[in-house]
């Protein structure tokens, strides 16, 4: 018999399960990590409580056998000052408790400001240099990309958001309360209690890579899984009808880091475009278009198993078989709001011969704007074969010098030799030699997938001064010659305006809408993804920028909407007030999602903006009179 055996971590015990124990409970699923070995115990937290005096008070399971805290019924989640708010001690306690892990925040341009005792002026020009560095974000525990929704409550004095007229200070404001630099299981399990007994809110951030402000809030605590970075690779793994290659993420696993394992095992993983974008957060959570989706649909399709942390502070596994309705709401229902999810078993696919394209054309002299426009819907009008040959795209177009610039981030044709490819081209190509495009192709053919990512993706830069809306392109719609005319129109007349534009071109494959997991149902019938963004300067006035705020979400994207009936949007690229999200988001799944997150968090332990249940909720302050700051109390409504 295999006893489970108890070690010592910071002051409080933890119970270790063996891993050939772990194996014995749970059949045919990836082995734990050993961080997901070391669990909170209702023995262990018996004995703190009789040494401590608080133990099970503070930091016990819920369910309704659990001795949890009287938590107030109050309208609003507790904050610092609230009478309810845990006492210096308890933060002490749980410090200990999780091994020294528990951050207290400190804003990272904190550095520019003599108050916060850390004052360096050679740091703060550094930091100030740096500041859309793509990477340099990730590293802290609360930074955040969508940081205009936090509250931009500290910045850089030169990046001050001068247009809220604010002034140049810094405070904690919307950032959490809070971090925990998460290691173990046993460390999430005493968050989500702390967190649930005492009614304060909880976020969960990776990389923060973040365009919803879904990993920051005032007062909160913040479960910080960016170090969770083991990995498995399996060559056989048997799962409920599957029997291939599969991967065991960790949940601080980014995009670049799956992709350069998959390579090192001769494989192929459907994963994201963005370098840094953490691959089982909010990316698959959410759904995840990868520039392989034409070809192996979305990633939360290759999800096999996951295991995460629920509400009551259980450590559970779901599958097809094991608490399979969270199964499927984590696989494409949204992240945050069900649960802390601690690793994901994923499928892989052979080595992939992949063929990129990568270009760019600006406006200007004998090449107009209206050539621009005239090249755009020439390509348009071949979305439909080029996504049906598997292939993907990513470009852009925006305003640059009062020209037009469009560039192709990258055309992904997977599966496809160069000379295939230039065949597949041509006939596009020869319509924009007639126009008269000035462009320069470069095309790369390489023998794996995640070379050919690496070499087409630059690393994104955090552009924090900015909104954004979207919308899907369905294939009904771009498949009538007037309907796509009426569609290209819709862009260009927005881009006629002043928005900036981003475009995809890709398909789910035939068969993708009969799997049964929560991915938003109008994912399964496009061609096409198009977002609108708009950017300002520090010294442009609120007026200027509340009405390029407002003109995404209640002029220009209504206008995309009218003519795309039925269809929705991409809730990880989406407007962060997007009117009417359940059905944008999620479709005709959104009842059954609610229902789910009803059973498992019927106390609302997880909250993220435009998440599954939060409509009951609501932000008690607003940026420039229209959206939520995340710098004000979340209350009921």
């Amino acid at each position: 018999m295999l006893v489970p055996y108890i070690v010592v971590l910071g002051g409080i015990l933890l119970s270790k399960i063996p891993l050939a124990a772990a194996l014995r409970k749970i059949s045919n699923d990836a082995h734990l990590f050993e961080y997901e070995t070391i669990q909170l115990t209702n023995g262990e937290l018996t004995k703190v409580a009789h040494s401590k005096s608080v133990g099970t008070l503070v930091f016990g399971f819920g369910g309704t056998n659990a001795k949890t805290a009287s938590k107030p019924r109050t309208r609003c989640k507790t904050y610092p000052g609230d009478l309810a708010w845990p006492s210096e001690p308890i933060w002490d306690l749980f410090d200990d408790l999780l091994g020294g892990a528990l951050i207290k925040t400190t804003p990272e341009a904190s550095l520019c400001y003599p108050e916060w005792g850390r004052y360096s002026a050679n740091e703060c020009e550094e930091l100030t240099r740096t500041w859309n560095n793509s990477t340099l974000r990730i590293e802290d525990p609360t930074s955040i990309r969508s940081i205009l929704f936090q509250g931009m409550t500290c910045m850089p004095p030169n990046y001050t958001a001068r247009f809220l007229g604010r002034p140049v200070n810094c405070s904690v404001g919307g950032f959490p309360e809070y971090s925990v630099k998460v290691t173990n299981v046993g460390q999430i399990q005493l968050a989500v209690n702390i967190a649930r007994n005492h009614n304060i809110r909880l976020v969960i951030k990776n990389t923060g890579h973040d365009f919803g402000a879904k990993s920051t809030g005032k007062g909160a605590i913040n479960i910080w899984t960016h170090h969770l970075k083991d990995a498995i690779f399996y060559k056989k793994y048997k799962a409920h009808g599957y029997n291939g290659p599969a991967f065991k993420f960790g949940a601080g696993i980014q995009v670049n880091e799956a992709y350069r394992l998959a390579k090192k095992h001769n494989v192929t993983v459907v994963g994201g475009e963005g370098k840094s974008v953490g691959f089982i957060g909010g990316y698959i959570q959410g759904g995840g278009h990868s520039p392989l989706t034409s070809i192996y649909g979305m990633a939360a399709d290759q999800v096999l198993s996951i295991q995460a942390v629920t509400a009551d502070g259980r450590f559970v596994t779901a599958d097809a078989k094991r608490n399979s309705e969270l199964f499927w709401a984590l696989r494409g229902g949204g992240a945050g709001t069900f649960g802390v999810v601690t690793s994901m078993v994923v499928k892989v696919f052979p080595r992939l011969r992949t063929t990129t394209l990568t270009y760019n054309m600006t406006s200007g002299g004998n090449f107009t704007k209206e050539k621009l426009w005239a090249a755009q819907r020439a390509y348009i009008d071949g979305f439909e074969k080029y996504a049906d040959l598997g292939y993907y795209s990513y470009y852009r177009i925006r305003h640059v010098s009062g020209q037009l610039y469009h560039d192709m981030t990258s055309m992904v044709a997977p599966n496809t030799t160069e000379a295939q490819f230039r065949a597949s081209m041509a006939p596009l190509w020869t319509k924009w030699e007639e126009i008269g495009v000035p462009f320069a192709p470069v095309i790369r053919e390489v023998d794996n997938f995640s070379d050919a990512w690496e070499l087409a993706f630059p690393h994104e830069v955090w552009t924090w001064a900015m909104r954004q809306a979207s919308r899907f392109l369905p294939r009904n719609i771009l498949a009538d010659p007037q309907k796509r005319a009426a569609m290209v129109d819709a862009l260009k007349s927005v881009s006629d305006e002043g928005a900036n534009l981003i475009l995809f071109n890709m398909r789910n494959p035939p068969g993708s809408a009969q799997i049964d997991n929560a991915v938003n149902p109008a994912w399964r019938d496009i061609v096409g993804f198009a977002i609108m963004f708009v950017t300002w300067n520090l010294t442009d006035p609120e007026p200027y920028v509340t009405q390029l705020s407002r003109n995404l979400t209640y002029e220009w994207n209504p206008r995309w909407k009218a003519l795309t009936p039925g269809s929705g949007t991409y809730m990880s690229e989406s407007d962060y007030i997007e009117p009417n999200w359940q059905e944008s988001f999620h479709g005709a799944k959104y009842p059954r999602l609610l229902s789910i997150k009803q059973k498992w968090d019927p106390e609302d332990v997880f909250y993220a903006t435009n998440a599954v249940g939060s409509e009951k909720w609501q932000l008690s302050e607003e940026v420039m009179g229209h959206f939520p700051s995340q710098n004000s109390k979340l209350c009921l409504k």
